[in-house]
């Protein structure tokens, strides 16, 4: 009797991966916030990496992580904005003035943890990994702008439209609004 209230104690105690075994469960729940129509017409798109260096202190105690991220930045022109449509038949010509592109997604593909190391009294929280994420986000954000992708996205939007409605031997005209 004492033989077998070891054995199923250590069978509870002791991890299973040491008796071989080991054990995953992963759940999960979708939850629709909203579904909306949009126009948005996507003319430039840039994968990026970023690596992020996160350090924090606490009474001395530091930790520190650095994650390279891998991002998706999509940018384009909200046709909900109002562009300016006149179409003049009898001289065959399409003038379109289009607002000006703008960032229109971030998609952060892929993070990973390359070094991790947590404070002797200052552990890495879930605090830690939700400011990591937005830090991440905000430095995908300011790649954006330097990579020139709103003026690649103009002139990208500019070119697909000419091309999409120049037909029937029609001239289309096609113009960003407030340039």
């Amino acid at each position: 009797m004492i033989l077998i209230g070891f054995a199923y104690c250590a069978t509870r105690l002791v991890p299973g991966a040491l008796l071989g075994r080991t054990s995953t469960s992963i759940t999960h729940d979708v939850v629709v916030q909203q579904v909306k129509a949009v126009a948005k017409l996507v003319s430039s798109e840039a994968t990026v990496r970023d690596v992020i260096v996160y350090e924090n202190t606490w009474y001395g105690s530091t930790k520190r992580s650095l994650v390279v991220v891998t991002g998706r930045l999509l940018a384009g022109v909200d046709l909900r904005d109002n562009p300016d449509v006149s179409i003049d038949h009898a001289r065959r010509r399409i003038t379109i003035r289009i607002p000006p592109a703008k960032l229109i997604a971030i998609e952060i593909r892929d993070m990973r943890t390359y070094d991790e190391s947590g404070g002797l009294w200052n552990p890495f929280t879930r605090e830690d990994r939700d400011a990591i994420q937005r830090q991440a986000r905000a430095q995908l954000t300011a790649v954006g702008g330097q990579l020139e992708l709103i003026r690649h996205a103009n002139e990208s939007a500019v070119e697909l439209l000419r091309m999409l409605l120049a037909r029937d031997g029609y001239t289309v005209d096609v113009a960003l609004r407030g340039a």
